[in-house]
């Protein structure tokens, strides 16, 4: 296991009713092909070493005796495998019947875990044959060895201090209180479910709602594996419908009606950081006390080699942006709403009746005009009280020039343009700046000058000047400190520009004005520019993530460093794989070195941001979500990425070789 991945597996062996024997074979190879395959982690279903639907035959000792058997052999066949398997079966203790779920690691039967709740309704009557499973763990010996049996046992790994796995069976997870909430808060972070439920029609999306909805609230890994084909179809038919699920993902689901062995790797790390940020989750100490767990400890990875093997989930290249285009559309409406509400109450608050925004023509300050024309519709404010200034400089172009006039024109604000050359160009002759030379000072000067017409004419007007900058600038420090950097209320704080695109896109697509609609797709064509320097041949000459990089890495990377606190090597090794065959390593590792450098060393500039809407789970205020010190070091990051850096070089050069 790497970077906190931990192979899970949950599997349906296609079995024979009342036939431990088969059904101990078809578990022994599935096993064996979950270690071929790097599983670490494997449930299989419900009372699978008989067959659920034994009924009256669970009451027969020859089943019961040929069933523990058979897990003697499941558990001796363990030994060479570096995983823990939870397999179904009946299990008598003093003249009562259970329904357990074994643990099996290391040629060991680890522990019994007996249900608690049994259905005894409709199609299923298990009180028929079971009793209740007990919560405190008795101690039973078999053949001499001591193992627990109860339902609060904690299996801990103690070669992946992260992987505390609990299980419950099937209903458990169906009753108001299952148990896997009290696993959880004793510190499970995986929860296994060995399961036999039936198919009714629809059941399945409620099935997959459960427990996806189970994983998110309890900040957990969740294995479900459901029984299938082979089960008697006398009454009832099952599905096989096996799920593994991550704090409210659904990692990997397998068909129904068609056995399946589904694999997916859980992020143990994105897991504890997330339980780690949330102050309300509780801490283990106290509920693992009251609950009298048991820790039962094990190993996976004895003298097993750590291997670099490709990642088994889907990486989201673009974690900021449903790739669902329905839910993309729906999430812009919502940003959209979330944006011109924020402004609208600060309007409401300050008594103004205008605002005044920077409109560049790029993508930005469009986004900050159409979320200003959103809150002055609510507000039943004149739009024409929307005053957009135009500053056109040494670098603007015509096109952008002539997409900001026609996008106020269409919106129905008040245009008004201002060139600053003359008043730049004497500022430049003030402070003794060559204006030849093209340095910070020349693009920061116009930057600056800018700000200050705009703080002015809001004076003039009695109204908020609106910030246009982005999320991605923010975290990159992309912001002339005191000049773009600065605003009276920043609608686009929390905005990542990977997201500023899907916005404009989607207003332009339901705005209903096709003159409006097209202003703005020429604006989506137009390369991001802070047009600071002169224009080559009248076309932009300063593309923007030619400078600080792609966007859409730094987005990738903004959203693991502050959601979930990765290291650097993690991050690299998930850009990889989500950007294979659009970047090689070396220019994903180049342009994280220098995120790291810049995120560290433009702290000083989002200490001080204007107030502005939260709108997702990840943002840069000052205010909440991210309190760092503005002369924090990066050397911890750096020297992480030096020696990926010098791995990254080996590895080329040793492919060159061959």
């Amino acid at each position: 296991m790497k970077d906190g991945f931990l192979r899970t597996a949950a599997a349906t062996p296609k079995i024979r009713v009342a036939d431990p024997r088969y059904n101990a074979k078809q578990i022994i190879e599935l096993m064996e092909q979950g270690e071929s395959r790097g599983v670490r982690v494997m449930a299989f279903p419900e009372l699978c070493l008989t067959g659920y639907t034994c009924s009256d035959l669970f009451l027969q000792t020859a089943l019961l005796a040929a069933a523990k058997e058979e897990l003697k052999k499941i558990a001796q066949a363990s030994k060479k495998l570096h995983m823990i398997a939870f397999i179904g079966l009946p299990w008598e203790h003093e003249g009562k019947l259970y329904n357990v779920a074994a643990a099996v690691s290391g040629g060991r039967i680890l522990g019994l875990v007996p249900k608690k709740n049994l259905p005894n309704y409709s199609e299923f009557y298990e009180m028929r044959h079971f009793c209740p499973g007990n919560e405190r763990a008795l101690w039973i010996r078999m053949e001499g060895e001591k193992i627990p049996f109860g339902m609060n046992l904690l299996f801990c790994c103690e070669d992946v201090p992260d992987l505390v796995i609990a299980a419950e069976i099937c209903e458990d997870v169906w009753v108001p209180c299952p148990p896997s909430i009290s696993h959880a808060m004793a510190g499970a972070t995986v929860i296994v479910n060995c399961s036999a439920s039936d198919e009714t029609t629809g059941k399945d999306i409620y099935r997959k709602d459960l427990i996806c909805g189970q994983s998110a609230r309890l900040v957990c890994g969740y294995i479900y594996a459901n029984a299938g084909e082979g089960e008697s179809t006398q009454d009832l038919v099952f599905g096989g419908q096996n799920i593994l699920a991550e704090n409210g993902t659904c990692l990997m689901e397998s068909r129904r009606f068609s056995n399946e062995c589904i694999c997916a790797d859980m992020d143990l790390e994105r897991i504890t950081a997330e339980r780690r940020r949330m102050t309300t989750f509780p801490t283990a100490g106290a509920a693992k006390e009251a609950g009298g767990y048991v820790t039962v400890n094990f190993e996976l990875e004895r003298g097993l080699k750590e291997e670099s093997r490709p990642v088994l989930r889907y990486i989201d290249p673009a974690p900021f942006v449903p790739g669902d285009p329905a839910q993309r559309d729906r999430r812009c409406e919502e940003i959209l709403s979330i944006q011109a509400m924020g402004l609208k109450k600060r309007l409401e608050h300050t008594g103004c009746k205008q605002a005044v925004i920077g409109l560049s023509g790029g993508l930005d300050s469009s986004l900050a005009l159409l979320v200003t024309v959103r809150a002055f519709d609510l507000l039943k404010i004149p739009r024409a009280n929307i005053h957009c200034i135009t500053m056109p400089c040494f670098g603007t172009t015509d096109r952008t020039y002539s997409n900001a006039c026609a996008m106020a024109e269409k919106v129905g604000a008040t245009l008004r343009e201002i060139n600053i050359r003359q008043s730049v160009t004497s500022h430049f002759a003030d402070i003794g700046h060559d204006i030849n030379v093209h340095d910070v000072t020349y693009e920061n000067g116009q930057a600056r000058e800018r700000t200050q017409i705009l703080m002015d004419i809001s004076n003039q007007v009695g109204g908020l000047v609106i910030g246009t900058g982005d999320m991605s600038e923010l975290a990159l420090g992309w912001a002339t400190y005191n000049g773009d950097h600065m605003s009276m209320y920043g609608v686009n704080a929390s905005v990542p520009k990977t997201l500023v695109r899907h916005l404009v896109r989607y207003y332009a697509d339901t705005c209903g004005e096709k003159e409006l609609s097209d202003v703005l797709f020429d604006v989506l064509d137009t390369p991001v520019s802070p047009e600071l320097l002169p224009p080559e041949d009248g076309k932009i000459s300063q593309k923007t993530e030619d400078l600080v990089g792609p966007y859409e890495l730094h987005d990738f990377y903004l959203y693991y460093v502050l959601r979930f606190g990765y290291r650097p090597g993690k991050i690299f090794r998930m850009a990889v794989q989500a950007f294979e065959g659009r970047y090689e390593r070396e220019i994903i590792l180049k342009w994280l070195t220098a995120f790291y450098r810049r995120f560290f060393s433009q702290q000083f500039k989002r200490s001080c941001l204007p107030d502005g809407p939260k709108v997702g789970s990840v943002a840069v205020s000052p205010r909440g979500d991210l309190r760092m010190p503005s002369d924090a070091v990066s050397r911890l990051w750096l020297d992480e990425l030096k020696e990926l850096e010098q791995s990254v070089y080996r590895e080329r050069k040793g492919e060159a070789g061959k």
